[in-house]
């Protein structure tokens, strides 16, 4: 049968008016998504807020994302910090990532790299996915823990295997440089291309250049302009200034001097 998502909203709303903390978060997620009721933040965050305030876990992530980003109130890192920590101290794996994110970037407390790893470390262990990711990254660069490749492969892996892309890119790289790994180039193109596939422009330029020099994928200039123009039109100057190397010298591509030019220009007018 199909849903009825004003039947919903109805059923929900009955419940959240006798204090059900669940049929309260619930409901102003339909608020949040605009299903079965107009779309309206100011009437999520009331009901966010009824159950943020009986302690709902769930409903303190949702109420700290709206001030983080300004929906339904003014935007607060401070008040978004508040009600990200008391969910994060319940275990809620979300909204300890995203204040770990706020640690990281000082936004709402002071920048402290070491609270970063922690709040991204208690995330991490939950499976959280970008957590992983941002937790390697911090081994990876040594901010807030000693640099330690190792264990940002370690980290790295585990978001990859879930599918983030950040950190398929990532492990490429570390494959790539042979960094916390043997260094492996089927293995840093294995992961570059499922990061490239999920619109990592760094990715989709490594993978070019993969097939540009011919390492560990048979040599394909053209199979190499076409990645490279995928991340060439997201703004990446190294794929940018590549296929305007292409176009120059005719390698997958008509020799087109004019369209060297706009794209070596595209490239260089980033430094």
């Amino acid at each position: 049968m199909p849903q009825d998502d004003a039947k919903v909203v109805r059923w929900f709303r009955r419940a959240a008016e006798q204090g059900d903390a669940d049929a309260q978060v619930s409901l102003g997620l339909m608020y949040s998504e605009g299903r079965g009721v107009p779309q309206d933040y100011a009437e999520a965050v009331r009901w966010y807020r009824l159950a943020a305030e009986q302690g709902d876990a769930l409903a303190q992530f949702n109420l700290g994302a709206m001030y983080s980003m300004g929906r339904g109130v003014p935007q607060d890192d401070a008040k978004a910090v508040r009600w990200f920590r008391r969910g994060a101290e319940q275990g809620h794996a979300e909204a300890q990532f995203n204040l770990g994110v706020m640690y990281s970037m000082g936004r709402g407390v002071p920048q402290d790299d070491a609270k970063a790893v922690r709040w991204f470390r208690r995330g991490a262990e939950q499976g959280h996915a970008e957590a992983q990711s941002n937790l390697g990254v911090k081994y990876h660069k040594g901010r807030g823990v000693p640099q330690d490749y190792a264990e940002a492969v370690r980290w790295y892996r585990r978001a990859a295997e879930q599918g983030d892309a950040e950190a398929q890119n990532d492990l490429g790289f570390m494959y790539s440089k042979g960094q916390g790994v043997p260094q492996n180039d089927a293995e840093a193109i294995r992961f570059f291309r499922q990061a490239a596939e999920q619109g990592i422009a760094f990715a989709q330029a490594s993978v070019g250049y993969a097939y540009e020099r011919g390492r560990a994928v048979p040599q394909d200039f053209a199979e190499a302009v076409r990645w490279y123009r995928r991340a060439a039109e997201q703004g990446d100057a190294w794929a940018q200034s590549n296929l305007g190397v292409k176009y120059h010298k005719g390698r997958g591509v008509p020799q087109d001097d004019a369209k060297a030019v706009r794209w070596f220009r595209r490239g260089a007018e980033q430094g």
